[in-house]
C-alpha cells in the first residue's frame, strides 16, 4: 500500500512560514488522521518522515548522524530533529510547569500582561438587591511591557568530526543544551517571582530574625499570609531544604514512603516541596501556582537551518525567546531563612 507521505517533497522553505513551526508545517501537508487503523497510527508527520527515510534516532541500532545527509531531502529533517532533541532536554526534569499559571505563545517581542488582585471591597461578592448595580472587577494591562529573552547555544561541528556519531550520543549533547537552556529560563522565572516583572509588583518578604532557625511554626505563620491563596508550591534553595527534612514533622512515616515511591515531597501542608539551585542560600519561595506566574513565548525553540542544511553543521545557533510576567502579586511571597 502506497503512502502519501513517501513522495512528499521537502524543502527548507519549511521553515520560513510565518506562525507555523515546521511540524505544523509537514502535519498540513501530511495529515496524522490518514493514517487511522494502519500500522502508521501514533507517528506524527515528523515520525513517518524518519521512517521514509529509514533514519533510526535512537537505541543501539541508531544510524550515524551522516543518514541525514543521504539525500537531499532527508537534510532538510536536521534541524527538527535538533529542535526537538532540545526541547526533550529542555523537559527533563524541569519544574517550570510545576509553577507557572499559563503559558502564551506570540509572534513578535512586545506583549503586556493583565493584572486584577484579589481582596478589597470591589472583590466581594455581596447580596444584589433589585434594581441595585451588580460590583464589576476591572482587569487592568500591565503598565510595562513584558521583558523577554532570547536564549541559546552556538552548536559549533564540522561534518567531517560527527558523520560517524551515532544520533543516540549525539542526542546526549543536544538534550544538554535544552537542560542548560530550561535552567536560565527557570532562573528568569524565579527573579520575577521574588523581584516583579517591572510593574510595581515584588513578593513579600517574611523573614527570620537573626538567631533563630526555622521551625513548624515559622512554616504555618508563612503558609497562613496566603489568604485568599493557597501555598501549594514550595520552591527552597539546598539548604533550606536540608532543615526542612530535619524537622520532626517532615519525617511522618507517609511523607518518607511518598517519596521513596515516586520521588516526589510533599510538605505536611500539602504543597509540592520542589528544590533549585538557582535560588541562593537561604530562600524559599512560596507561591499558588495556579496564579502566580504567566510564561511568554515568542515562538518554539528555533535552529538556523540554512547552516545545518547547506553547509552541514559548522556553526548554528539554537535559540528560544520568552519572559515572565506575574499574574497575581500576592500569590507568591518569599522566606528568608
Amino acid at each position: 500500500m502506497a503512502y502519501y507521505y513517501d513522495n512528499l517533497k521537502l524543502d527548507k522553505g519549511m521553515y520560513r512560514e510565518t506562525g507555523r513551526s515546521f511540524s505544523q508545517v509537514l502535519e498540513r501537508e501530511d495529515p496524522s488522521e490518514r493514517y487511522k487503523g494502519t500500522s502508521l497510527e501514533g507517528l506524527d508527520a515528523f515520525q513517518r518522515q524518519l521512517k521514509r527515510f529509514d533514519i533510526k534516532v535512537k537505541g543501539e541500532t541508531s544510524d550515524p548522524v551522516e543518514a541525514f545527509f543521504r539525500t537531499s531531502d532527508a537534510a532538510v529533517l536536521f534541524p527538527e530533529y535538533i529542535a526537538r532533541t532540545v526541547r526533550q532536554g529542555m523537559e527533563e526534569g524541569d519544574i517550570l510547569p510545576h509553577i507557572t499559571a499559563a503559558v502564551t505563545k506570540i509572534d513578535g517581542m512586545d506583549y503586556r500582561s493583565i493584572s486584577s488582585e484579589t481582596g478589597g471591597e470591589e472583590k466581594k461578592l455581596k447580596p444584589v438587591t433589585e434594581g441595585e448595580r451588580i460590583p464589576s472587577t476591572t482587569i487592568k494591562v500591565q503598565a510595562n511591557l513584558v521583558k523577554l529573552k532570547k536564549r541559546g547555544r552556538m552548536l559549533v561541528a564540522s561534518y567531517e568530526a560527527v558523520r560517524f556519531q551515532k544520533l543516540d550520543l549525539f542526542s546526549v549533547t543536544l538534550r544538554q543544551i535544552g537542560a542548560h537552556i530550561a535552567r536560565t529560563h527557570l532562573e528568569d522565572a524565579v527573579d520575577v517571582l521574588i523581584n516583579g516583572d517591572g510593574n510595581e509588583n515584588p513578593a513579600q518578604v517574611t523573614a527570620i530574625e537573626t538567631g533563630e532557625t526555622l521551625d513548624y511554626e515559622t512554616l504555618v505563620d508563612f503558609w497562613a499570609k496566603f489568604d485568599p491563596y493557597v501555598m501549594n508550591t514550595l520552591l527552597v534553595s539546598g539548604d533550606v531544604m536540608l532543615q526542612l527534612l530535619k524537622l520532626p514533622e517532615f519525617q511522618n512515616p507517609l511523607t518518607g514512603l511518598n517519596f521513596q515511591g515516586t520521588g516526589k515531597l510533599t510538605t505536611p501542608l500539602g504543597a509540592t516541596l520542589l528544590r533549585t539551585g538557582v535560588l541562593s542560600a537561604g530562600t524559599a519561595v512560596g507561591l499558588d501556582r495556579r496564579f502566580a506566574l504567566e510564561m511568554v513565548q515568542s515562538g518554539d525553540v528555533m535552529v538556523e537551518y540554512d547552516k545545518l542544511i547547506d553547509r552541514q553543521l559548522e556553526r548554528a545557533a539554537i535559540t528560544t525567546i520568552s519572559g515572565f510576567a506575574k499574574v497575581f502579586t500576592k500569590a507568591s511571597q518569599v522566606l528568608k531563612v
